[in-house]
């Protein structure tokens, strides 16, 4: 059970890039008609979901949610990093986080608006792998993010040797999807928002591909729905953001087309 427990936090906490801890806070959404505001707890680079200069398609949704409710957006920018909940969103300088794994205990999460999947990164023409189990693995240089289900499942298949390791954060999956397009590594397996924005950059045709099994045994998930998240109690605004989600699932869905996030 202990093992069940630390690999889905590892896998959730690897998407989500964000450790908030548990301490408590009772402060309630500060965004209400008449100050027509969507505070929005963000990294300020962590591209492709948001950047100070918000390019990223979380600033995008978040740019619809509040022309919606005919308000403005304002960060707060942190890193994200351990604490970031816990001195963003918990501590009332904020109020929604606009992607976080649908399960996080840090926050209230709404329905999801997507579903993504870790994915397989290859060079186009390169030969095909779909799943975790395949016999070629065993001749190929993997990439793979520190920190995420791949080293886990990867490790248990004693491919260890067969790794290559690159940052979570930071550059770091970027220069991992060139790495396959140089042709520095044969695969990479990379969360797929950043696999399917940062293929596009690249000269070299690349495939991507979900990873199969979605749940590793005994219980390692490569497929997360993502919702938003406000503080727990504030279900005002969770309602609201329920309801917008659904009203703007088609335009949400184009935003993410745009930025190469594959769904599942």
């Amino acid at each position: 059970m202990r093992k069940r427990r630390f690999a889905i936090l590892l896998a959730a906490a690897a998407i989500a890039g964000c450790h908030g801890d548990t301490q408590s806070v009772t402060q309630h959404s500060a965004l209400s008609t008449q100050h027509s505001v969507l505070r929005v707890c963000a990294d300020p680079s962590n591209l492709p979901f948001s950047n100070i200069e918000q390019q990223g398609f979380e600033n995008k949704i978040a740019d619809l949610v509040a022309r919606d409710f005919k308000a403005k957006v304002a960060y707060t920018w942190l890193p994200q990093r351990m604490g970031f909940v816990r001195n963003t969103l918990k501590r009332g300088d904020c109020d929604v986080i606009i992607g976080i794994p649908a399960n996080y205990e840090q926050a209230a999460a709404t329905q999801p608006y997507y579903r993504s999947s870790y994915v397989f990164v290859t060079r186009k023409g390169a030969p095909r792998v779909e799943s975790l189990d395949d016999p070629a693995l065993r001749n190929m240089r993997i990439g793979v993010e520190l920190q995420s289900p791949a080293v886990q499942a990867l490790t248990a298949r004693k491919l260890i040797d067969n790794m290559r390791g690159y940052p979570i954060l930071g550059d770091g999956p970027r220069d991992l999807v060139r790495a396959v397009a140089r042709g520095d590594v044969d695969l990479a397996i990379v969360w797929g928002p950043k696999a399917g924005y940062y293929a596009r950059q690249q000269s070299a045709a690349l495939d991507i591909v979900p990873v199969s099994p979605q749940i590793d045994v005994p219980f390692l998930p490569f497929v997360f729905d993502i919702s938003m998240g406000v503080r727990r109690g504030d279900a005002k605004l969770k309602e609201r953001l329920d309801a917008e989600i659904e009203r703007r699932r088609p335009e949400i869905e184009r935003i993410l087309d745009s930025y190469g996030v594959p769904r599942v």
